[in-house]
């Protein structure tokens, strides 16, 4: 197992992203059930009837070093309510992507996102000596562009017909990445603004 997918919990600003392990299939099923996520043709949500394969796909990748899993555990109530991944891991570019993200309906619009991502960058960047961050969303979810930009991600580009939708439609990508020195530059500040206004947690 590589360090890009070790096991390792990350923890502050209200949250914690705890490794994905089985026992945490009824669990992540009430976190879909929240606004019923499944139902997001552009989304990766699993339904609860194949939670169970979802994770056990998500812990296969983690074997293979493409792919680290976590669920997201709001602090507050102690209840997990989301979950997120490393995954596309380039060891030799030093690169990651975050994605594979999901939080319960109520919790969504809220600082538990800013926070997630600030937890997965800062770690990629300072601990993993990564170059580079991405993202990639179905070029419909356009809140999910918005959440990405509002972090001060650059927009790379759009890969046409990427790949196909749960539906059976052709999907557009939009891809999104930030820079090591895009984070020391800025953006760590940035965000940290973002959860100071957020959040009265330091």
């Amino acid at each position: 197992m590589s360090i890009f997918t070790a096991p390792i919990t990350l923890e502050g600003h209200g949250v914690r992203l705890e490794p994905m392990e089985l026992e945490h299939e009824a669990a992540l099923q009430s976190v879909a059930a929240d606004g019923k996520l499944w139902l997001l043709y552009f989304t990766g949500v699993p339904e609860p009837e194949n939670t169970r394969a979802y994770i056990e796909t998500s812990l296969a990748d983690c074997t293979k070093g493409i792919r680290r899993p976590f669920v997201v555990r709001e602090l507050g109530s102690n209840r997990i309510i989301g979950s997120t991944s490393y995954h596309d891991i380039v060891p030799t570019a030093r690169r990651v992507e975050i994605g594979y993200t999901f939080y319960a309906q109520s919790w969504q619009r809220t600082h538990v996102n800013t926070a997630c991502k600030y937890l997965l960058m800062e770690h990629a960047f300072e601990k993993l000596d990564c170059t580079v961050v991405g993202w990639r969303t179905d070029i419909l979810n356009t809140r999910s562009q918005a959440a990405i930009e509002r972090l001060g991600a650059k927009k790379d580009g759009v890969i046409r017909r990427y790949q196909a939708r749960r539906d059976g439609t052709a999907r557009d990508t939009v891809m999104y990445s930030v820079t090591a020195e895009e984070w020391q530059q800025g953006i760590k500040a940035h965000m940290r603004g973002l959860l100071r206004q957020a959040t009265s947690i330091k």
